[in-house]
């Protein structure tokens, strides 16, 4: 049995003058994404900035109507303490990064695999997009995108807001890559 997906389309667009962006976070990432997130928010008019975290080892148990998650932890005998340490930790990063930009922001803890609870986080706040800074460099890092995907990918693929992407490190094209080629 299969089903309509909506598909993306000018009758679906959200203006970013008047609704939030939402911006994808994690822990240690450079404050280059927040910033250019508020800048944008800025100089589109965007209401605001909506910051998330995915915690990926816990999962969303209910999800409300205005973003926001109960979660517990995937591993219930674990030790499960960390979480609201972190959440403190990237709110208190964000504090400070933000004071100055002229923005309005937020930020949400949410739980599960990043691009679903992004979108959800996007309709439930009516988002006219999102702000996603790459990987951070590293070949484990390189490694993880390879097996779990990049964010920025399942989001353009999977819901229908923009994506704007953050570059965290580039590529010199004038280095030998890992093939010998240029």
């Amino acid at each position: 049995m299969s089903h309509d997906v909506p598909q993306p389309s000018p009758s679906r667009m959200v203006p970013i003058a008047g609704h939030p962006l939402v911006v994808g976070v994690v822990p240690g990432q450079p404050k280059l994404v927040a910033l250019t997130a508020a800048a944008w928010a800025r100089d589109t008019g965007a209401s605001g900035l909506c910051f998330a975290y995915v915690d990926p080892s816990r999962f969303a148990r209910e999800e409300h109507p205005d973003g926001t998650v109960q979660h517990l932890p995937v591993d219930p005998d674990g030790i499960d303490d960390d979480w609201q340490d972190r959440e403190r930790q990237i709110e208190q990063f964000l504090t400070e990064v933000l004071v100055d930009q002229g923005v309005a922001w937020q930020f949400r803890y949410l739980a599960g695999r990043a691009d679903r609870a992004l979108t959800h986080l996007a309709r439930a706040i009516d988002a006219a997009g999102y702000v996603i800074g790459t990987r951070a460099p590293g070949a484990g890092a390189r490694m993880r995108e390879l097996l779990e995907g990049s964010v920025a990918v399942q989001l353009a693929h999977h819901q229908h807001r923009p994506v704007l992407v953050v570059p965290l490190q580039v590529v010199d094209w004038q280095a030998p890559s890992l093939w010998g080629a240029r």
